[in-house]
């Protein structure tokens, strides 16, 4: 295929397009030296791939479906992402909020996503059995239903293999510790590389 170069960003022309991590406190590396974190420990590990690709991490500790949604379109522009990865929703979970508010805004950060040329990697998670089953489930269901609609790769829990296990997680019982990021990050890998695949 010809591409004109005129259309195409410089930086495009001299190395592949970066990899956006859209996320909250679980990928903005809350609690730990940022270096440790799983998306660090990603770009670590692109960067030695040939060629390199970069890491952009625009996770904020806090962050909502809704606050992801009103940033991703300036993120796209900026950065022009090969691939989005998106892992949002259990902040709006921990609030109890109504499951088709995530829903709608997942929705379209992954329309947006997809008119501005990147691939998704939708990533689940889990919240605490307190919020009963069947919230849980609906959580559950979201990231599913939305994998099955768009046929996205889905790692569907980020923390699976760490969340149950007290070394692993931090004092209060919600965030990883700095020795659980290398399996946070296994747990992403296989359907990250999947959709870096050609």
């Amino acid at each position: 295929m010809f591409v004109l170069l005129s259309s195409v960003p410089a930086q495009a022309l001299t190395s592949p397009q970066p990899v956006l991590v859209l996320g909250d406190s679980l990928s903005a590396g809350y609690g730990i030296e940022p270096e440790s974190g799983w998306v660090n420990l990603l770009r670590e590990r692109l960067g030695t791939e040939d060629p390199a690709r970069d890491v952009v991490n625009a996770s904020i500790s806090g962050e909502t479906t809704a606050g992801g949604l009103a940033r991703i379109e300036k993120l796209l522009d900026e950065h022009r992402p090969a691939l989005v990865v998106l892992e949002l929703g259990a902040n709006d979970a921990l609030r109890g909020l109504p499951l088709s508010a995530p829903r709608q805004n997942l929705t379209r950060i992954i329309e947006l996503s997809r008119k501005a040329g990147a691939r998704v990697v939708l990533v689940g998670i889990e919240i605490p059995v307190n919020y009963g089953p069947q919230y849980r489930d609906g959580l559950r269901n979201l990231y599913r239903d939305l994998a099955t609609e768009f046929k996205l790769p889905l790692v569907p829990f980020l923390l699976d293999g760490v969340a149950l296990d007290p070394e692993l997680m931090q004092a209060d019982g919600l965030h990883p510790t700095a020795a659980a990021q290398p399996r946070v990050l296994a747990n992403v890998l296989p359907a990250l590389e999947k959709a870096l695949k050609p």
